[in-house]
């Protein structure tokens, strides 16, 4: 399994499904504080995180699907 630096632009040989992202890349993505990931993992509003180890870690493939539930369907 290959590390990502920056999940935004690198290139790795895992299929998106299996890359796993930390919350500083959620925000660095996203382009919000990690304040305001915090917030929402407290409200249960944010992307599914796992507890591996000590470390919080969320699946691209969670994370795309969040984001896609978030889609606004207005116009």
């Amino acid at each position: 399994m290959s590390i990502a630096h920056d999940p935004a632009t690198a290139i790795t040989t895992e299929p998106v499904e299996d890359q796993w992202l930390t919350p500083k890349d959620i925000c660095r993505l996203l382009q919000i504080p990690e304040q305001t990931f915090y917030q929402w993992r407290v409200k249960h509003t944010g992307p599914r995180a796992h507890r591996i180890g000590r470390h919080l870690r969320i699946s691209r493939a969670d994370f795309n699907a969040w984001l896609a539930s978030t889609e606004d369907d207005q116009i």
